[in-house]
């Protein structure tokens, strides 16, 4: 069973997110854990320990940190990834986020569809920036990368 069955967020030493920025966080994994796939991939030739997995996200010394274990809580892996790549499409998934709940509150119903359009394209530039990223480490589908991503935002936003 290739899926994440359980996440855990490690926001210590981050500012306390804002109450948008929670309930992004709520829904992501929410919809993560409702619908994922998550298989690790081959390396060395040594076939990857199988699912479920319990996933615990972080940022330490300026990296994105993966911590993969079983159910049971045995370490499975552990990888980083530099924060670069995910900068900018952060900054804009950000910028946008704020637009929307903005309009949410002022504009007419057409104006926040195009805003939300927007949105979604930024939130799948960065879902296509997750998948290049953990490319020969995990393969993710496109739903399960989109949901990451807005968690990789939520820890980006104190980071």
């Amino acid at each position: 069973m290739a899926k994440i069955v359980r996440i855990d967020i490690d926001d210590r030493g981050l500012p306390a997110p804002t109450p948008e920025i929670e309930q992004e966080r709520r829904v992501a994994i929410f919809d993560l854990l409702e619908d994922n796939s998550f298989a690790l991939v081959p390396r060395d030739g040594v076939a990857p320990r199988e699912g479920p997995f319990g996933l615990k996200l972080a940022i330490r010394d300026r990296r994105l940190v993966f911590d993969i274990r079983t159910e049971e809580e045995d370490p499975v892996t552990e990888f980083q990834l530099a924060l670069g790549p995910f900068r900018q499409v952060v900054k804009d998934y950000f910028q946008i986020c704020e637009s929307y709940f903005d309009a949410v509150k002022t504009m007419p119903p057409s104006q926040i569809e195009a805003i939300d359009m927007a949105r979604k394209g930024i939130h799948n530039e960065g879902a296509r920036v997750v998948q290049e990223r953990l490319e020969g480490k995990v393969e993710v589908d496109t739903h399960t990368a989109r949901r990451l991503f807005t968690l990789i935002c939520v820890l980006h936003f104190g980071g």
